[in-house]
């Protein structure tokens, strides 16, 4: 009984009072007692605490500085400032490497977005070095400005190791959304690289309880030997199991025309729909395929060849083709070029 009591009995929790500061030179910082003159920190903020330590340490400072007096207040405030100051000593210094480290971030995202190799990271420091120099020349702090921008970290393997962190957390970001949604679908495209290498791209849509979406890159599946419908479908379920993806909440899958993807037995869809961890969902056609299917069916031969036939005259001379372009600026167009005609689909019927 006398353990159990022992165990439950609540601590104690102790305030810091304000006129503590003027009565025995203690200020709180961080929830501690700090004596404003020596430095020392209570472990327990208690007044008798504070007293005996004042009373018995510094025994001398209410002769030279006796309390309610002018000079006994300015003293105080001085010892405050003085802590302040050492305090920031530390502080800044991890303030300034926390804004640098955040700018590298930036840039990192900057490069990575618009493609640019992670050299270049140099160049934009060098850059922003110089354009500082003409824009604050005049400025009493320029001399701090340039030291700021010379702490930014941009190396190359910096840059780098900046982008692996930055996808780590887009990847995070993905999983937490896709295991916060109420439903998500998936979009599924399968292509050769130029290198030869079968690549399966995979394209999430999520819907949330607040009725808003959000669609998403999932992820690039490399499919090393055949592309059969068996290997589509082991590569992304290996993908959703690894990821802990909630399988459940699928709702639909879209794919291409290709047989490995729609084939009644063999396919992707077939084998997601005979997998008991898949749920019941919708198999759609992709609506670029569609089109293209339309515009074959419904026989636009005598529409669209001749307009592929001008097109590419115009495209193919130089000449023509820079008179076009000057026409359509005289013209005032909405489009100022034509694209040269492709077997790609959404090309060919843009």
């Amino acid at each position: 009984m006398a353990e159990f009591s022992h165990t439950s009995k609540r601590q104690k929790t102790y305030y810091f009072h304000e006129e503590w500061e003027k009565d025995f030179c203690f200020t709180n910082v961080n929830d501690k007692c700090v004596c404003l003159i020596c430095g020392v920190s209570l472990a327990v903020g208690k007044k008798c605490n504070v007293e005996r330590h004042f009373t018995k340490v510094h025994s001398n400072f209410c002769r030279d500085f006796p309390a309610g007096t002018n000079l006994r207040r300015e003293k105080v405030k001085e010892l405050k400032t003085a802590l302040q100051k050492q305090q920031a000593l530390f502080t800044t210094p991890l303030k300034k490497s926390t804004v640098s480290t955040e700018a590298s971030f930036k840039v990192a995202q900057i490069l990575t977005k618009h493609k640019k190799a992670f050299t270049d990271g140099g160049v934009i420091k060098e850059a922003m070095t110089a354009v500082a120099e003409s824009l604050f020349q005049d400025y009493k702090n320029k001399t701090e400005i340039l030291s700021a921008i010379a702490s930014v970290q941009l190396g190359a393997n910096t840059v780098a190791r900046r982008v692996c962190a930055l996808s780590v957390d887009a990847m995070r970001q993905l999983e937490s959304d896709l295991n916060r949604c109420s439903w998500f679908s998936l979009q599924c495209d399968e292509s050769v690289h130029s290198s030869d290498t079968a690549q399966l791209a995979v394209f999430t849509r999520m819907a949330f309880h607040d009725f808003s979406t959000k669609e998403e890159f999932l992820t690039l599946l490399p499919l090393k030997t055949t592309t059969k419908g068996v290997d589509i479908y082991n590569a992304v379920k290996e993908y959703l199991v690894e990821k802990k993806v909630p399988i459940e909440k699928v709702v639909s899958i879209t794919t291409d025309g290709a047989a490995a993807m729609t084939g009644r037995h063999v396919g992707f869809i077939a084998h997601c729909k005979a997998d008991p961890d898949f749920p019941k969902c919708l198999n759609y056609h992709c609506i670029i395929h569609q089109q293209a299917i339309c515009g074959k069916v419904l026989g636009f031969d005598h529409v669209m060849t001749p307009v592929v036939i001008i097109i590419n005259s115009i495209r193919a001379k130089a000449k023509q083709h820079r008179s076009f372009k000057l026409f359509l600026e005289e013209c005032s167009a909405e489009y100022g070029d034509l694209l040269l005609h492709t077997e790609v689909r959404w090309l060919s019927r843009a």
